[in-house]
């Protein structure tokens, strides 16, 4: 015998799920470069996302949510790896740096996916945040723990570095 509640859950969270997946893979994956990754990341995000389902269908921004847990557990997968690992006197971080850049599945320009990958952490989630998921600044502040003054700064830097990046790509392109 089912429960009504337990059902409706259910299907609210099948829903979403099936609405946010692509989404949020696709910010997940401009951020960390690899998609098997992204994929990993994400699934684990909606499992805790299921987990803490009667919580996350309350925020304001579900999938920004989904996305910042995704991005967490990278951050926290990435300071794993980077004490596992130590090859020929480099680094975790060397390694994981040099590793291709596949953005072919996004509906993005490739050269604009490594430019933001190219962004420092803080930098790269304020673009995702704010471009991407199309949030004000005082939703990505509180997302991210940080001052809308903070939100404002990152974005002011990003936006600056990704238009230099760019601008070098386009001349490249021309001569």
């Amino acid at each position: 015998m089912r429960v009504w509640g337990v059902e409706r859950r259910r299907q609210e969270f099948t829903e979403f799920y099936t609405s946010s997946r692509d989404d949020c893979l696709r910010i997940v994956l401009v951020s960390v470069g690899d998609r098997q990754l992204a994929e990993d990341l994400v699934a684990e995000a909606f499992a805790r996302a299921w987990a803490s389902w009667r919580k996350v269908r309350e925020h304001p921004m579900p999938r920004a949510w989904v996305v910042r847990t995704a991005l967490n557990a990278h951050v926290s997968w990435w300071r794993r790896r980077r004490r596992e690992l130590a090859v020929d006197g480099r680094t975790a971080l060397t390694l994981l740096e040099n590793q291709p850049e596949r953005p072919a599945d996004l509906d993005i320009d490739e050269a604009l996916a490594a430019a933001i990958r190219a962004l420092p952490p803080r930098q790269r989630e304020v673009i995702v945040l704010r471009v991407f998921f199309g949030l004000d600044t005082d939703a990505t502040a509180k997302l991210l723990g940080i001052s809308p003054g903070t939100v404002g700064a990152h974005l002011h830097w990003a936006l600056a570095t990704l238009r230099t990046q760019i601008q070098s790509f386009s001349d490249q392109e021309v001569t």
